[in-house]
């Protein structure tokens, strides 16, 4: 999964997705923020009523690894940050940190009094992303 934060340049607001898979491809969910095609536009719209514009708006996605050793083909972290790429291009929104891929775990954290964004690797201290 992918983690997506988006963090307004003006401290006006700050939210979190969790993104499960790259596309909806026509599902419906009560959950539409678990598809990278849908959780980004739903993530702009509700910073958005409080105040945050898109184009003052920044990107942190944390996730994508390979958690298991034998492949599957699938692919599944990867095609989701890709989709989550995608869809943040069209908005505009720039990508301005990452912690991605490899094959360890990972945890993000957005602390919404500062908008501050760190990340912590399994068995790692946590660090600053934002």
């Amino acid at each position: 999964c992918i983690g997506l934060a988006l963090v307004c340049r003006h401290g006006r607001a700050c939210g979190l997705a969790h993104i499960v898979l790259p596309e909806a491809a026509g599902r419906d969910s009560d959950r539409p923020a678990k598809f990278a095609d849908h959780a980004v536009p739903v993530l702009i719209a509700a910073l958005g009523q409080h105040g945050a514009r898109a184009g003052a708006l920044d990107a942190i996605l944390v996730g994508g690894a390979q958690m298991f050793a034998t492949g599957t083909g699938m692919e599944i972290g990867a095609r989701n940050e890709a989709a989550v790429r995608a869809a943040l291009v069209q908005a505009g929104i720039p990508v301005t940190a990452t912690a991605t891929a490899g094959s360890v775990g990972r945890t993000v954290r957005v602390h919404v009094a500062t908008g501050n964004v760190t990340v912590r690797e399994a068995g790692s201290k946590e660090v600053g992303l934002r």
